[in-house]
Parts: C-alpha cells; sequence; structure tokens
C-alpha cells in the first residue's frame, strides 16, 4: 500500500505514532476497515473508485435531484446538501426528532429512486459503494434501523467553503442509544464525483473528543486551539477517490482555492456493530 496525503508531525517533532498515517489502496480491505475501527490507521483511500466518465455524467445529472443548504444559524459555512442527516433532527435531550425526520426520510429516498431511473447512469453510485464496502468486510451492508425503520443513508454534499473542525460519534450524539444495533465502530465515507482545481483538502488530526475541548467551542464545531501540537494528515481530494476514515478523530475540510471546480460528494457513515453485519446512516 502507498503512503496517501501528507503527514504533519506535532510542533515538538519528536513524538510521532507511526502507525496514524494514510495509504492509498486498489480497493478496501476487511483490514482497512478494522485498522481504522482500532485507531492504527488514519486514513485509506482508493483511487479511480470510480472513472472519470461515470463521475462526470453523475455530475451533469445531479441539477436534478433537490438540495438545500443547511441552517447558516448551524452551520455557518455555506454547504448544499441532499438527504436528511440525523444530527440535524436530533432534539436537546439527545432524542430523534421522530415527526420530522422520518417524512423527510421517505421523501428523500423516493428521489434518489427518481433520480436513478431518470438519470440512467447504470449504476447507483451510493448501492455500488455500499456493495464495495460489502464485500471487503464479507457481509451485505444494510442501512441502520430504529424501531424496526431503516435510516436514510447516502447524501449528496457540495462543500466548496470548507467546514470547522468537528468530530462525529453518534454513540455521543444519541447517548442512549438510537439504533436497532449496537455500534462499535463508525467510518466516513466519501466519493468524490466533482473536485476544483486545489483545495478542499480533508484534515484528520490524532486526536479524539476529551472533555477539556469544550473551552474551544466554536459553533458546531471547534477551535484550531483543540488540536494544537497534535499529528495531522491531510487528504486532497481527487476526481473519482473514495475515501474511509474514522470520524472520532477531530476532522475538517479546507476551502476551495480560488478558481473554477466544485467539490462534490456522496457521503454517508459506516457502522461496524456487535453482530458483525455493517450497517450505514447519514
Amino acid at each position: 500500500m502507498a503512503l496517501a496525503g501528507r503527514t504533519t508531525a506535532p510542533a515538538h517533532g519528536d513524538v510521532r505514532d507511526p502507525l496514524f498515517r494514510a495509504v492509498d489502496a486498489p480497493a478496501f480491505t476487511d483490514r482497512h476497515l478494522s485498522r481504522l475501527a482500532a485507531g492504527t490507521l488514519a486514513a485509506v483511500r482508493v483511487p479511480d473508485f470510480l472513472d472519470a466518465p461515470t463521475c462526470r455524467a453523475v455530475t451533469e445529472a445531479l441539477s436534478r435531484l433537490p438540495t438545500a443548504p443547511y441552517d447558516p444559524a448551524r452551520v455557518p459555512t455555506p454547504v448544499l446538501r441532499f438527504g436528511p442527516a440525523l444530527n440535524d433532527y436530533r432534539l436537546p435531550d439527545g432524542r430523534l426528532d421522530a415527526d420530522r425526520y422520518w417524512p423527510d426520510a421517505e421523501s428523500a429516498r423516493k428521489e434518489w429512486r427518481r433520480w436513478n431511473r431518470t438519470a440512467d447512469l447504470g449504476l447507483d453510485p451510493v448501492a455500488y459503494s455500499l456493495d464495495r464496502l460489502g464485500a471487503a468486510w464479507g457481509t451485505a451492508v444494510a442501512p441502520a434501523t430504529v424501531d424496526g425503520r431503516p435510516v436514510f443513508g447516502g447524501t449528496l454534499r457540495e462543500i466548496n467553503a470548507g467546514l470547522l473542525m468537528h468530530y462525529d460519534d453518534i454513540n455521543r450524539e444519541f447517548t442512549d442509544g438510537l439504533f436497532d444495533q449496537d455500534v462499535l465502530a463508525q467510518l466516513a465515507f466519501n466519493l468524490y464525483v466533482s473536485v476544483a482545481d486545489s483545495g478542499g483538502a480533508t484534515a484528520v488530526w490524532r486526536h479524539r473528543w476529551e472533555p477539556p475541548d469544550e473551552h474551544h467551542r466554536e459553533a458546531y464545531g471547534y477551535a484550531p486551539a483543540a488540536v494544537a501540537d497534535r499529528q495531522r494528515v491531510d487528504l486532497p481530494p481527487h476526481l473519482g477517490d473514495a475515501l474511509l476514515f474514522n470520524p472520532a478523530n477531530f476532522h475538517a475540510v479546507e476551502p476551495n482555492a480560488p478558481g473554477p471546480g466544485r467539490r462534490i460528494a456522496f457521503a454517508f457513515f459506516l457502522g461496524l456493530t456487535s453482530t458483525g453485519r455493517p450497517v450505514v446512516w447519514s
């Protein structure tokens, strides 16, 4: 496996985890997923997961999908997306706002099925990705369920102005449990179908949430001081690449550099569960 991305050592320079690195590989494997879950790998990138003509065809067809921005009061950087994310439906007491979520999830499923029929691409990018990940793990990926109902998985996001540093952890976000499945490890998947000429890298730090981090809260994320002197891996996006990393590590998206191009990716979370069956959600 070849090294991928750029690793930045801590400022003091003499303490560095040699396992916290990113690799390029021709395909995802069960060992990749296990090492990401265990924290002995920073990220895995599969170049040309989708070929360039397919990426262009997907991007050209995306105008037929209904997209909307995040609430700017919650996410100050502009992000266009299709599909509901569970975090946006979390009530203050940590429960799911089911009255809002389920109608939106069903509407998104219908729109996605309609889009796949009319786009006539020959493949469903999300289903294709899930099939490849299921083959890597040795068991088909299924949607996570809440009281037997499958949640939506496979959002589309256009992020050109970057994202603040943050982390994702379904077990902290819904502390009383949400899914029927017990998630032991959560991985984040991105498939880039359009990229800018430069910029837009995903940065992943070797740091997971600790209570003192709340002193560095900034909107939905954290200020850079939270990861001062922490080891970091930078992963620039490339057309057709698939990226997998553990989002319990603090991570951020850098803005695109000035110039042409749009950073568009399909994204979802992959959960490794106590039963061994992987599940997906957004």
